[in-house]
């Protein structure tokens, strides 16, 4: 999921990582620090449309290096979200560094996420604009559901809860679309999807040529 022009990451005291507080943390999170760039998949790549497989082995070296590539490939990317098959990789696992409506920074990675979201009679569906990373350059109004949890593991195995509110639910619901095998293309209407289709023709290249220029900032 692609982040909001008006969004940044500041080394900021509002922080909730793996779902929990912590009193400070970077601009730039310490997996991206570790990681190497990948290539990011694009919209009309097999991965993209079938459903990921569950990661059965925790604490591995693979894991942890999919993990840290996964923050960088995001962070150059300017996105708030990636999920593994993103990167080509087809398994349920995705990164997130992204903020809620309140300010507060969501940072973490969740291993087979389950996605709860509210009763009908507890949600309230809004409409906003969403992005993402493998649909370079294109941004479409989508209906998602103000709040959400999502349960899962951590690299280690070990459980994760984290809540979403405003635009970090929208970010959990969009990621794990993802892991299913879906874009946020698959939410729109025909019409709509063939205006995504266009702008992500128009755009791309722009926003490829740009992350090529963060890479070679950040030394990916």
């Amino acid at each position: 999921m692609s982040v909001r022009h008006d969004q940044s990451r500041p080394a900021d005291r509002r922080v909730r990582v793996q779902g929990r507080p912590v009193d400070s943390y970077p601009a730039l999170a310490p997996e991206a620090e570790r990681g190497s760039v990948r290539r990011i998949t694009v919209v009309g790549e097999e991965v993209l449309s079938r459903p990921c497989q569950e990661v059965t082995e925790f604490g591995t070296p693979e894991l942890s290096a999919l993990i840290d590539d996964m923050f960088l490939t995001m962070q150059v990317a300017d996105g708030a979200g990636l999920a593994a098959n993103q990167v080509g990789v087809g398994l349920r696992l995705f990164v997130y560094d992204c903020p809620d409506d309140d300010g507060i920074r969501h940072v973490g990675h969740i291993v087979n996420p389950v996605l709860e979201l509210p009763a009908p009679g507890g949600r309230r569906l809004v409409d906003d604009s969403e992005g993402c990373l493998s649909v370079p350059g294109a941004t479409m109004t989508v209906p998602r559901t103000d709040r959400a949890v999502v349960r899962g593991l951590d690299k280690d195995g070990n459980p994760v809860l984290v809540e979403g509110t405003g635009y970090f639910a929208r970010c959990l619901q969009h990621e794990t679309d993802h892991l299913f095998g879906h874009t946020y293309l698959d939410r729109l209407s025909k019409r709509d999807r063939k205006d995504a289709l266009r702008q992500m023709e128009d755009r791309r290249e722009g926003v490829f040529a740009q992350r090529a220029a963060k890479a070679a900032l950040l030394g990916g």
